[in-house]
């Protein structure tokens, strides 16, 4: 990993955990983000899935711009550059695309693909990517699955964030493998929460999820 991917890598190391939200309003980027940072949340995955999503993104990055910004659902080249012109500090994939994964490198974007079979992971490995998005990690089977399909690769130094299927009663069975430095989800700031201004809802959400990952965290380091 080259200097920008080490800091990405080291900041969701040291978060755990990172919200992944989509939203359908622009305007609920600056509360959301204050009851994610009040929570203690460091870092998000903002999905490039609505109309809104760019817009969001730029209000999100200007209202705190110390939020770990990562981009997902990023699916083209377009997306790539357009996510790197905003200012992001990284980009996710559900898949593990050559095109996508090519133009995150020649603009020099951190970009963490996603994986859910042994082929993926060597697309992902060609292109030099160690950091990877375990996804749909629930239904593919999980923890098992993840830490099968991780070791044949354990001598390469790869690490996988997963995502899909996590909640708060759960996501600290990932959490505690070895190659897994962080976790990412949805449940935290779930759609109808964000539809309703439920920011003290989003708030407890994160905050439980901050401090399980702490401890965690704090418990692989010693």
């Amino acid at each position: 990993m080259n200097d920008a991917e080490n800091t990405v890598y080291d900041a969701l190391a040291a978060a755990g955990v990172l919200a992944v939200v989509v939203l359908d309003n622009a305007d609920d980027a600056e509360p959301l983000g204050d009851a994610l940072w009040e929570a203690g949340m460091r870092a998000v995955e903002l999905a490039l899935r609505t109309p809104a999503s760019v817009e969001a993104a730029k209000r999100l990055r200007k209202h705190l711009p110390d939020l770990m910004l990562g981009l997902g659902t990023v699916l083209t080249p377009d997306l790539v550059r357009q996510g790197n012109d905003l200012g992001a500090d990284f980009a996710l994939a559900p898949g593990c695309s050559s095109d996508v994964l090519d133009a995150a490198a020649d603009v020099g974007m951190p970009f963490v693909p996603g994986v859910v079979t042994p082929s993926d992971i060597e697309t992902a490995v060609r292109h030099g990517r160690k950091l990877l998005k375990f996804f749909p990690a629930e239904t593919s089977g999980g923890v098992k699955h993840l830490t099968s399909m991780a070791a044949p690769y354990l001598h390469l130094g790869l690490s996988y964030i997963p995502l899909g299927g996590l909640k708060q009663d759960n996501f600290g069975s990932y959490l505690e493998l070895p190659i897994v430095p962080a976790v990412g989800g949805s449940w935290i700031a779930p759609k109808p929460a964000i539809a309703d201004g439920d920011w003290a809802k989003v708030l407890q959400n994160a905050r439980d999820a901050v401090e399980a990952a702490k401890t965690i965290v704090a418990a692989k380091a010693k």
